[in-house]
């Protein structure tokens, strides 16, 4: 019998992204799947639409938006049954008919493997990479996307081991969520991923990149389009969360510092296209 999968899709406020990445999850080839709603607490008529067209998804209504990381870990606990495989999944994709099967083959075959991420393609460039893997060196602060707004070519296609998975789409055995204690709830957004990875890795844990599952995501292809103080902000409170939480004590001042230094770069850089951008 094939193994059971519970899909997450967590919804603040995204209805017609959320409706489109259903109607994607519709036509999966995999056959023991649940999809499950995780509602934020969304204001705009998300939860009657969903559940208007998508009768057969369950969906978890929480009271207010608890971020990513709190969001999923409630919807993981209060679902009606647990699977032998979770897979979480951003509201804002578009997935592969067969993109299950891949994500839990190599977990099945390898007990090492505890994260199994897939090719994340941009959606609005469907040739284009925003996900091929991901590399992370704490000491500086540097974490990026492997292949990131680069042409697809056969060096993207290769099952490889990455430093960490994307939450955007992440497969984990359900009894390995649980026993690393699920995500951290001290990250609202943005870092709670690599966190995440990182806690498997220091287990002796291996995070794999498998091509043969695909997805596609809702986000710019163009550098600078989507420039934002505010996530700007996030992205670098989860960077110094995760600096502070994973290396060691000596070395804490020097890394903050140094990857503050290269966030500012990239926010200087990425003002300027935008400004120039509006040009």
């Amino acid at each position: 019998m094939d193994k059971s999968v519970n899909i997450f899709v967590l919804n603040w406020n995204g209805k017609d992204l959320t409706l489109d990445c259903l109607n994607s999850l519709k036509k999966i080839t995999y056959p023991n799947t649940h999809v499950i709603v995780i509602d934020n607490g969304s204001t705009d008529g998300s939860v009657d639409a969903i559940s208007n067209q998508f009768y057969d998804y369950e969906i978890i209504e929480l009271e207010e938006n608890l971020g990513f990381s709190k969001g999923n870990n409630a919807g993981f606990k209060l679902v009606k049954r647990k699977a032998d495989y979770t897979i979480f999944l951003n509201n804002d994709t578009i997935v592969d008919a067969n993109f299950v099967e891949p994500l839990i083959n190599e977990m099945e075959v390898n007990s090492s493997v505890k994260q199994s991420a897939p090719k994340i393609y941009y959606a609005d460039q469907r040739d284009l990479i925003w996900f091929a893997g991901g590399k992370i060196s704490l000491w500086n602060g540097y974490i990026r996307h492997i292949g990131i707004r680069k042409k697809d070519s056969p060096l993207f296609s290769k099952l490889s081991e990455i430093d960490y998975a994307t939450g955007c789409c992440v497969c984990m055995r359900t009894e390995d969520f649980e026993s690393i204690g699920m995500f951290d709830e001290s990250f609202f957004m943005y870092g709670e991923d690599v966190d995440l990875s990182v806690r498997f890795r220091k287990q002796g844990g291996q995070i794999f990149f498998v091509p043969e599952s695909i997805i596609w995501h809702k986000v710019s292809s163009s550098i600078g389009t989507q420039f934002s103080i505010k996530k700007w902000k996030r992205k670098n409170i989860g960077k110094m969360k995760l600096i502070t939480k994973h290396i060691k004590p000596y070395q804490i001042p020097f890394s903050l510092a140094l990857a503050m230094f290269f966030s500012l770069l990239e926010l200087i850089f990425s003002f300027t296209i935008s400004l120039n951008k509006r040009k």
